[in-house]
Parts: structure tokens; C-alpha cells; sequence
């Protein structure tokens, strides 16, 4: 056994040896053990070197607030985690962990010449030393300062490992898992509610886990721990999440959760993901995150072997772990008495009890004096000694006038330091709850709520055990609405944590020449705050960002309170008027593989196929993305390319008969007794009076009165509507519509389902449509006098149950079968042997766009920019006149909207019928005026028109008129066009009836 074990005791499984390795160097430790607490049980104080000056740096805290040790975790395999606190870091056989931040070696750390080069790297050096000559930031001074910057260095193998994401409601989410916490589980648990209780801890308990006198109840504390958590695993409406930490709090009670399954596993299950991200939604939410000791600022605070008072308790309690064998304490609260007290039992010798307070009293300091422990009020201590662990202390005494005198200097290879606690308000106030600054406890604690939430315990500032668990107990009851119990617990063997220090600590040497770290991550001393102060700094998050105190992981955990308490003695204001800092999310880091969940290779970017995708595929077609589907774009014979293969299939269509697969169509069922007055609401188009089985072509404009989205709509009864829309806007219509309903429409009685996998669409469309159609179909006339153009019918398709949609996108008899996505294929393989005798020919994207082109229709996305309205795409007249109202209308009254010099959806022909406009091309009226030219619009989509044997284009022009001669600037020349009808093909429409 290592002589820094204790003999027994602890919560380590002492039977159970486990192997590890710290920098290759092998080492043992115990289940049970964090990789923090195995190293100082093995005698490892120094564990990394610090972000800017390279300093030693040691272990400071035993929990999440850790800024010290992190450390690189190798798996193997490319499953490699830097960045990781070993305080955090269970032990498991076969760990390897690395310290990170140091070259060649960390004993020897060659960046550590930072350190004596200090005074030229003062709080914002880069800001003014890098900026002249000009142009060297990009060149030479941010690649030198990027390989220099960081911690860990990141992966560069892709991680292999599963991430699972859930979605979970309940009625109360508890987050943390101390005493207050599992009361307030414990009460709202009792009353049936469905709770999830969740810590970042393996076990459940907190500060009750180290807390080796303290009884509840009769009960010892981890006996009362033991018998609660039981009681909660054993009730089947309970989600308990150890190795869980709440890391946001977002709108609407949102939390987002990381859970840990397997990191602390030597040999995990390969069917088990790493971790898994709980995004929970919460009727009521009891934060229970308890509070974090507050460091001391003082000269050389920050070397190995000075750490948190109770982060010490907690190694000797809870590993039965010695984290050194000769400590000195520097305190301004009694908690630190009782770390020093278990330590002595334990046989750590303790030299001194500083104590800044003059005249320290209580139970914890009697019974420090009475173990005979030197106890020395009104002292200041004023630097430390060592490197690579402190080897002495000098303290002082502190004069009335706040000066310090004399200098002593006490041995000791541990320093343990207490200034009190800091309730984590981190979610409380990433609710967007409000904070007070609470002047007796020295730190902000929550006052007014936003969300549905309640604070209990350490995190409102209530330090009290057995007034921590009444105040959960109760919390937990608010949270489920139930009646007050004023439930009672009956405590002993703690004591009330009191005092406290904010702020640099008083002493006696030359403020220019010493280092008092106050965020020891990021590498802030005091000096840092003062010289931003100088500067002119006046706003706390701008000195925040000038010296980077309290920024990234850790988020000023540790240093929070006393950078603001330096920085309010240097402006002459109180910490209140200073005010506070934004706690952003995560709390404490998440992996990407967490938030990005499945998210990652082919289902990053998924790639979605239609039903009839193989068999497109079978007989060659050439795909291209259209949002996230593949879509056949066309389909070419031995020979073609792709304007041969295009130039058939369109004529195919105009002369006999062409099959189109349209199920990447966003599809929309709308139902409810008010669906047609959501309808009505949405669109532009008047939707009461459209009879069941009858189609109508709908535009929805956004509230700028924009055109938004279109598609064609089918009224399938009373209270049910199928709507299409375009393939790459069915979310943003699906989420729009949505939003509508719950925000705005909320007196409307209509349900939104999504069906864009459910069908299969089949567009049979040309002269010879309906014959081909036409054995296949059983319970429906197709003739036109009984299925007229836009209409729709129920019925069956090659046997199987359809929708059949009178419609066309290609001025020609159409059709579209929508039938159950599984029977896509067989239906399309039906429909395309039947049109055999016709010579059907299926036809891609490309294809119907030139089709849809030549008839003028739209689509939105080509034609439209977000800037088009209805009247400029000519359809003003498709406006319900009697509409009292629709999205958008009011925007469509905007002097703007209504100019008449707007442009307009036109049709181009090119004097020289063989030339092909470019899509995006500007028009103009003269090209050879001097610049600038005013430009009157551009060409939205242009193609060669089998039909037509020419070029055709589709514009939005300003100003034109039918006949007028423009101009399309291009680099070999201007090309001159005519503008005409947008309908090229058939502008009667008596093609769509036959």
C-alpha cells in the first residue's frame, strides 16, 4: 500500500487493483478512484503546465470546476480525448492518460521560458504588438500564435465510437444529486410525478460522499444516500442519470443532458455508445448544483500541492487518499476547519490554520484548538516556495490598518486554501433568471425566475446540511403542486460554513513582481484585472475578454467572484454596480460526438431515395441532388448526351406519353373541422368553397408578403386537405405552418402531418396519358367531363388503393398516382408496361423543366429570389377576393410592393434562335452606354425547346413590354432579345383537356 493511502476507509474498493499509466509511467490505483486521486495516491502532485506561461500546475479541486489537470485519455484504436479534468476521469485497468501543454517533457518543459518573459506578455499584448507591419497577422504572426495557442491537441482520426441522442419529457427534472437534491426527488417522487434526477457524479450523494461524520436522521450520511437512492431506483416512474451533467438550460424548460456510459469501462460493450445527449423537456425544473469553494488570491498561489480545502476532505474521505503529509491552512471560513481536522485524524500533520479573520469562532475552531493545532487569525500569507511542488509558505499577521507585517516562513509540502463558496448559478442563469448579490455570503444567488423552476440548497446559498435538505424537500413539493409537509431532518456531525474572502489577499511585497493567479486556466493574475482597469476598461465583460479571465471551459467557476471583487476595488464600486458576467452553455465540455448524435458519414448529409430510385438506376439514368434526394435528371440511350437525351424526352411528352417520378414532392395532410379556414389563413387562395375531389394551385407568401412556397392542393373531404409542395421546401413549409398553429392560429381546431415518405408519386403525363392509364384503373372515369383538369379521386391503381390527381407541370393531359411509398415500384413497372404500345418514356428533372418551361409555370427558387410577389409573377388575379385576411397580405399594400417600375415574370426570345441564355445573366436596355449600366432584371431559367426547335428564357424584368428589343451583357458580346409571353407552347391550354 502507498504510504499515501490511508489504512482503510473511503469509498474505493480496496480488493479491486486497477493498472494505469501517467506519461507512460506505471502507476496502481483502486476502483473507485478518479485518475486525480490515484495519481496523488501514488505521490504524482505535478500534472500539466499551464495555458500562457508554461507554470507547473497541480491538482486544485476534486470535481467539475477543475482548471489544472487536464489530460489526454488514449484508448486506442484513434479513440483519443484530450482536454479531459482527471478529477472527472474515473479509473478503469488499462488507462492511459497523458499530461498535455509541455515539450519535451513535463518536468521539463521547454515553453516554461514564457514564464521569465512574462513581463513582456502583460493582459491584451497581442492586441498591441502584432498589429504593424501590415499585413503580417495573416502571414506570419496568427499561424505562429494558433500552433502555440491550446491545451489538448485535437484528434486527427475520425472517432470511432457510437452516440446515441434521446428526447424525454417529464414532470420533474432535478439536477444534481446531493442532499438537496435527492429530497427534492424524494418528495416529488412520492407524489407520483414522473421525475429524472441527474449528476455528473458516478454516485449519487455530493458532498454527503465525504462527509464521514455527518448524520440524517439517526442515520449515517452515506447509509441515508444508500436507503434514498434505493427508494427512487425502485420506483418505475424515476429515470435516475448518474455520470450525467446538465449542461444548458435553454427556452421553454429545455435542458440539454450528457450521459457517460462507457468511459469508465476498461472493456465496453461495442453495442453500447460512448455517450448519449438527453434532450429533455421539464413541466417544472429544481436546480440542486450545489456551490464551489473559492480559491484564494495570493503570490505564487498556483503551484503543485495547493489545493481547495475541501477538495483535500474529499480525497481523504471518500479515496482515502493523503495529498500530502505537512499542510498549511489559509482560510476565511470555517469549512477549512474541517478539512484540516479530518486530515489530522488521518496523520497529515497540519503546521498552521491561517485565518484572515481577526477573531475566529465556533464549533469547528474549538475543536481545532482543542486537537492542538496551531491557529493563527488576523495572517495573510504572501508567497509560496518550490517548483515543481510547494515545499514552504510565508504568512505574515495583518495589521489594523489592513497592512501586513513581518514575513515567516512555515514548511510544508500541502496548502490548503478557503474563501468560501460560490453557488453554481450557471443554469439559473442561463434560464435568463435574475441574480442578486447577496452582501452577507459574498456571491450572487438566485432571485427572480423565468422558467418554471426553483433553486435549493449550496446553488441559493443556503451552506446549512439540514436546512439544505428541508429546502430541497420543499422544492420537490412546489415542483408537483403538492401541500407544504414542512418535513423536518434531524442532523449532526456538520458544521455551518461561515465567512469568507472576495478579492486579492493583503501582503507586504511589490505587486509588479509577483503572480496571484485568479483564473488559473487561462492563466489571469490580479495584475492582469488592475492593468485592464488602466487601460481605461470600465465594462466587466470587456475586461473579461481583455485579459480572457473566466472564458472558455471554465467559464469562472473558480474565478468569477474574485476577478469581479479586484475589479470593483480598482474602479471604486461596489461588486453589485460592477455587476456580473454571462454563464454560457455548456457547463462543462460536451463532446461533438454527443451533439452530433448519428449525425456523422452518409447520415450527416442524408441522402434520400425515392421508391423508384433502383430502377431509374437499372436503366441508367444520371442523378443529380436536389435538397437531400436523388433525383434522375435524365435518362440517356446509347449515344446521347445529356441535351440529345432531354431533346426526346420532351418530344415524347408533346407527341404521345411520358412517365415522371414526382415522389420527392413535400406532401402535407391538413386535418381538422377548421382546416380550410388554416387554409385560407396561409395562402393566398380562397379555400372554403373548394368542393372535396377538386385540386387548386396555392402560393403562401411569408409575412413580408413574399412568395414563399407553391404547389398544388387537393380537398379530399370537408376536413382534409392534400397539400403539395416544392421538393426542398417541404420542412420550411411543414415548420411555418407549424409555428402558425401554435403561436398565431391558436383558436384553430387543425392537425399537421408530414406524408412526404408515405406516398410515391407516378406523373403519367402527355396526349396519350389517359389511354395509357386507363386498364389499369379501377372506380374511377377518367373521361374529361367526369375527371376534369384539377381534380382528384379515390380509387385503385394496378390493384392498388391511390389518389389520383388530375394535374399537369407540362401543359399535356396529366397525371399523378400517389400510392403507398412500398408500392412505388410495382405500380411505376404496371403504368410503364401498359404505355409501351404509346412508346412511354420516362423523362428526369431536366426534361421537365424545359416542359414547365414552355409553359410558362414557375418554380419557386428559379423564379422567384425572396424578393417576388404574386403580382410579379402575374398571378395577383389568383388572390381570394373576398379573403379578409392571409399571411403576407398586409405586406403585399407596402408602397414599395406596389411601384409600378417593379419587375415582372417575362418571356425571352433571342434574335439568334440557336443561342442559349445563361441563367443569372443581367438585362439591360442599351449595353453600350458608359458605365454604369442600369440593370433592369436577369434571366431566371433558360433552355433549347425541342418543341419549339429555338431558345426560350423566363425573366423578371423592370419596365418591359411585349415586343420591346433588350440586352444581355456577356463576354463575347451583348445578346439581343425580344420580350414576349412567358407562355411559349399552347397559350390557350387546350393541350390539358386533349
Amino acid at each position: 500500500m502507498s504510504d499515501f493511502r490511508t489504512h482503510s476507509g473511503g469509498r474505493i474498493d480496496r480488493t479491486r487493483p486497477l493498472r494505469f499509466t501517467f506519461d507512460g509511467a506505471a502507476l496502481t490505483g483502486f476502483a473507485g478512484d478518479t485518475l486525480a486521486s490515484a495519481l496523488l495516491a501514488n505521490g504524482v502532485h505535478l500534472v500539466g503546465r499551464s495555458f500562457k506561461y508554461h507554470r507547473p500546475r497541480g491538482i486544485l479541486s476534486a470535481g467539475a470546476e477543475e482548471p489544472n489537470a487536464l489530460v489526454t485519455i488514449d484508448r486506442g484504436g484513434g479513440r483519443e480525448t484530450p482536454n479531459l479534468r482527471a478529477t472527472e476521469v474515473e479509473l478503469y485497468d488499462g488507462l492511459a492518460a497523458t499530461s498535455q501543454n509541455r515539450w519535451p517533457s513535463l518536468a521539463f518543459d521547454a515553453g516554461a521560458v514564457s514564464d521569465a518573459l512574462s513581463p513582456l506578455f502583460p493582459a491584451g499584448f497581442y492586441y498591441k504588438t502584432f498589429m504593424a507591419p501590415a499585413g503580417f497577422w495573416a502571414r506570419f504572426y496568427e499561424p505562429a500564435i494558433r500552433a502555440s495557442a491550446g491545451l489538448g491537441r485535437a484528434p486527427r482520426a475520425p472517432d470511432p465510437d457510437r452516440y446515441l441522442q434521446r428526447f424525454a419529457h417529464c414532470d420533474v427534472l432535478v439536477v444534481g444529486a446531493g442532499p438537496a437534491g435527492l429530497a427534492a426527488a424524494l418528495a416529488a417522487a412520492s407524489s407520483g410525478a414522473r421525475v429524472i434526477i441527474c449528476d455528473g457524479q458516478a454516485e449519487f450523494g455530493g458532498s454527503l460522499l465525504h462527509a464521514a461524520a455527518a448524520t440524517i436522521d439517526g442515520r449515517a450520511a452515506s447509509e441515508w444516500v444508500a436507503q434514498t437512492v434505493a427508494e427512487l431506483s425502485a420506483n418505475e416512474r424515476v429515470t435516475l442519470l448518474p455520470r450525467t451533467t446538465a449542461f444548458g438550460y435553454f427556452a421553454e424548460n429545455f435542458l440539454g443532458l450528457a450521459e457517460r456510459i462507457t468511459d469508465h469501462l476498461a472493456d465496453p460493450d461495442p453495442r453500447l455508445p460512448r455517450e448519449r445527449l438527453w434532450q429533455v423537456r421539464a413541466k417544472e425544473v429544481v436546480l440542486a448544483a450545489g456551490a464551489i469553494e473559492r480559491p484564494l488570491v495570493f503570490p505564487e498561489n498556483d503551484r503543485p500541492g495547493i489545493m481547495l480545502a475541501d477538495a483535500a476532505r474529499t480525497y481523504i474521505n471518500r479515496y482515502g487518499v493523503r495529498p500530502g503529509t505537512r499542510a498549511v491552512v489559509m482560510t476565511a471560513d470555517d469549512a477549512a476547519y474541517s478539512a484540516a481536522l479530518d486530515l489530522h485524524q488521518q496523520g497529515v500533520a497540519i503546521a498552521a490554520i491561517c485565518d484572515l479573520r481577526a477573531a475566529p469562532t465556533g464549533q469547528e475552531v474549538a475543536a481545532a484548538i482543542d486537537a492542538r493545532i496551531p491557529v493563527w487569525p488576523s495572517t495573510s500569507i504572501g508567497g509560496t516556495h518550490g517548483r515543481r511542488r510547494i515545499k514552504a509558505a510565508e504568512i505574515g499577521a495583518i495589521e489594523k490598518s489592513g497592512r501586513v507585517r513581518g514575513q515567516e516562513k512555515l514548511d510544508c509540502d500541502l496548502l490548503l486554501m478557503s474563501g468560501g463558496w460560490t453557488p453554481s448559478v450557471h443554469l439559473f442563469s442561463q434560464s435568463r433568471g435574475r441574480l442578486r448579490f447577496d452582501g452577507a455570503l459574498g456571491a450572487y444567488v438566485p432571485d427572480v425566475s423565468v422558467q418554471r423552476e426553483r433553486s435549493a440548497g449550496a446553488c441559493r446559498g443556503t451552506y446549512d446540511l439540514a436546512h439544505c435538505l428541508e429546502e430541497g424537500y420543499a422544492a420537490g413539493e412546489s415542483a408537483v403542486h403538492a401541500p407544504a409537509s414542512a418535513r423536518a431532518f434531524w442532523v449532526t456531525g456538520t458544521a455551518l460554513p461561515s465567512g469568507g474572502f472576495i478579492g486579492a489577499l493583503p501582503h507586504n511585497r511589490s505587486p509588479n513582481f509577483v503572480k496571484a493567479f485568479v483564473d488559473f486556466q487561462n492563466d489571469v493574475t490580479a495584475k492582469d484585472l488592475k492593468l485592464a482597469v488602466r487601460e481605461g476598461f470600465r465594462s466587466i465583460e470587456h475586461v473579461k475578454r481583455y485579459t480572457t479571465t473566466g472564458m472558455a471551459t471554465d467559464q469562472g467557476k473558480t474565478s468569477n467572484l474574485n476577478a469581479l471583487a479586484i475589479v470593483a476595488a480598482d474602479l471604486g464600486k461596489t461588486i453589485p454596480e460592477v455587476g456580473l458576467t454571462t454563464f454560457r452553455n455548456p457547463y462543462t465540455p460536451v463532446t461533438f460526438g454527443a451533439l452530433a448524435g448519428t449525425a456523422r458519414g452518409d447520415l450527416f448529409d442524408p441522402i434520400r431515395r425515392t421508391p423508384i430510385h433502383d430502377w431509374a438506376a437499372d436503366e441508367g439514368a444520371v442523378f443529380e441532388d436536389v435538397g437531400l434526394w436523388k433525383r434522375a435528371r435524365y435518362f440517356p440511350r446509347t449515344g446521347e448526351d445529356m441535351h440529345a437525351a432531354v431533346a426526346r424526352e420532351c418530344l415524347a411528352v408533346r407527341n404521345s406519353v411520358g412517365i415522371f417520378d414526382a415522389s420527392t414532392l413535400g406532401k402535407i395532410e391538413v386535418v381538422g373541422p377548421d382546416a380550410a379556414e388554416f387554409m385560407n389563413r396561409l395562402y393566398i387562395n380562397a379555400w372554403t368553397k373548394l368542393d372535396p375531389g377538386r385540386c387548386r394551385y396555392g402560393v403562401m407568401l411569408n409575412e413580408a408578403g413574399f412568395v414563399m412556397d407553391d404547389g398544388v392542393i387537393g380537398r379530399l373531404a370537408s376536413d382534409r386537405f392534400h397539400v403539395t409542395t416544392t421538393t426542398g421546401g417541404a420542412p420550411r413549409v411543414l415548420h411555418h405552418m407549424e409555428d402558425y398553429v401554435q403561436t398565431e392560429f391558436t383558436d384553430l381546431r387543425v392537425w399537421l402531418t408530414s406524408t412526404t415518405e408515405q406516398w410515391a408519386v407516378i406523373a403519367v403525363q402527355g396526349p396519350r396519358a389517359r389511354d395509357c392509364l386507363a386498364p389499369l384503373v379501377e372506380g374511377i372515369d377518367l373521361s374529361p367531363a367526369a375527371m376534369p383538369h384539377m381534380s382528384l379521386r379515390l380509387g385503385k391503381v394496378a390493384g392498388v388503393p391511390a389518389r389520383l390527381f388530375r394535374v399537369s407541370f407540362t401543359g399535356e393531359i396529366g397525371f399523378e398516382i400517389n400510392v403507398p411509398s412500398r408500392h412505388g415500384r410495382a405500380v411505376w413497372e404496371a403504368v410503364y408496361a401498359a404505355g409501351a404500345p404509346y412508346g412511354i418514356t420516362p423523362y428526369g428533372t431536366e426534361a421537365m423543366h424545359v416542359l414547365r418551361a414552355e409553359k410558362g409555370y414557375v418554380i419557386v427558387g428559379q423564379e422567384t429570389d425572396g424578393t417576388v410577389t404574386p403580382a410579379d409573377l402575374g398571378m395577383a388575379g389568383m388572390i381570394g377576393k373576398t379573403k379578409g385576411d392571409f399571411v403576407g397580405k398586409r405586406s403585399l399594400t407596402r408602397p414599395d410592393m406596389l411601384k409600378a417600375d417593379r419587375k415582372k415574370l417575362v418571356g425571352l426570345r433571342t434574335v439568334d434562335p440557336a443561342m442559349v441564355l445563361e441563367e443569372g445573366a443581367q438585362i439591360v436596355a442599351d449595353p453600350y452606354v458608359p458605365p454604369p449600366v442600369k440593370m433592369l432584371g436577369h434571366v431566371t431559367s433558360s433552355y433549347h425547346s425541342p418543341t419549339l426547335g429555338r431558345s426560350i428564357a423566363l425573366a423578371l424584368v423592370a419596365n418591359a413590354a411585349e415586343g420591346m428589343r433588350l440586352f444581355v451583357p456577356m463576354p463575347d458580346g451583348a445578346i439581343q432579345v425580344e420580350v414576349v409571353s412567358p407562355v411559349f407552347v399552347d397559350p390557350e391550354g387546350t393541350r390539358l383537356d386533349g
